[in-house]
């Protein structure tokens, strides 16, 4: 840990670091292939969508059944004539679903499921679930999505820029959209457990990018009074300097869901852990990913259009090439020591390995003008 710490450090200080921006092509090169995976599972296999949705009957039997999932699903399935969810309770009952039934079937259902199980009829709980109730759901799903997007557009383009709204914008859909396919290539049942986690992942998908947008704001105030960095190198900078902080906060949070993704609901077989978790443990994932590679890149791409930037980039490099001409420095590194042409109230550069600006040392070794 002190390692990582001590790396934390000299991420932050400027003294290591790891040109994410420079290569953003390889970035959303893989977040294309990823994202037309997600996109073509979608289509090809589709979501499939809990008896919420659907509608359909759920049958509870007693505890301490005997008969197992396999067992109980095949009774389901032949009694039913339709595809039958089986889950195995924490206190040894059949959580049973059956979509796509009415009133009458559920009734001779339930009496077929109790002979096959060998108990009473009446002991088997039978509930009936109408897809009105799910379509209600879903549009309320998709009215919060859309609210909450809406809201986060208009205020990252206040606090921050409309750029900065716009990639955080795109790094959302991505999020969402690797979610959704996920679940369509692993086949996992699509529950109001599943909206409600997939609402809350964009809350964590934010934060990253936030982070970062914050760091970025601070350091590119005042660039254009500078000649010592681009847009985009100041922009790799506020990555590496928050990237140990994104990777702790990212594994701090994925831990407790893979357990209940992973050991809940593979090991210990709570199956109704999986729709909440696969999205949190998906979408936590995604969203750390965007942060690095696709949301603050793409700022980078924005702003180097603009005209202003344009021209302080040609001014930085003008400088390099003067400066290679002369003997000096050919490329100005993306961390390293401030120069003494930067004013003070531009953006601060990361200082080198003893953590002191050029300001500091300006001066030391002088003459100060007292008699000796």
């Amino acid at each position: 840990m002190s390692k990582l710490g001590t790396l934390g450090a000299r991420l932050h200080h400027g003294e290591v670091g790891y040109d994410f921006v420079k290569n953003r092509k390889i970035w959303y090169g893989i977040s294309i292939l990823i994202t037309i995976t997600a996109i073509l599972g979608l289509a090809v296999r589709g979501l499939h969508m809990g008896i919420e949705f659907q509608g359909g009957a759920v049958f509870t039997t007693p505890k301490n059944m005997s008969v197992s999932v396999a067992q109980a699903e095949e009774y389901a399935e032949d009694a039913s004539g339709h595809d039958a969810i089986v889950q195995k309770l924490g206190d040894g009952s059949l959580r049973i679903q059956v979509a796509g039934i009415d009133t009458k079937t559920s009734d001779g259902i339930k009496d077929q499921l109790a002979e096959d199980l060998k108990v009473d009829d009446e002991r088997i709980n039978a509930e009936l679930v109408g897809p009105s109730w799910g379509e209600q759901i879903a549009n309320k799903a998709w009215q919060g999505l859309g609210i909450f997007m809406i809201l986060v557009v208009i205020y990252l383009a206040i606090a921050f820029e409309w750029r900065m709204a716009l990639a955080a914008f795109v790094a959302l859909i991505h999020d969402i959209t690797i979610t959704v396919g996920i679940y369509a290539l692993v086949g996992f049942e699509v529950t109001p457990g599943t909206v409600i986690g997939l609402l809350t992942i964009l809350g964590y998908s934010l934060y990253d990018t936030v982070v970062v947008f914050d760091s970025l704001k601070e350091q590119t105030r005042d660039i254009t009074k500078q000649t010592r960095w681009t847009y985009s190198e100041i922009a790799n900078r506020s990555i590496n300097s928050t990237l140990v902080r994104s990777i702790n906060t990212t594994v701090v949070a994925l831990l407790p869901v893979g357990g209940l993704l992973f050991i809940g609901g593979g090991v210990l077989g709570a199956g109704m852990l999986n729709d909440i978790s696969l999205s949190l443990f998906v979408g936590l994932a995604a969203g750390a990913y965007s942060s690095i590679f696709i949301a603050t890149p793409l700022v980078a791409d924005l702003k180097e259009r603009e005209p202003a930037m344009k021209s302080l980039k040609k001014r930085v490099l003008a400088k390099r090439a003067q400066g290679a001409a002369e003997g000096g420095t050919q490329e100005a590194p993306v961390t390293g020591e401030d120069h003494d042409d930067e004013p003070e109230d531009a953006a601060p550069a990361v200082v080198g390995p003893r953590g002191q600006s050029a300001a500091r040392t300006r001066g030391r070794g002088r003459n100060s003008g007292k008699r000796r």
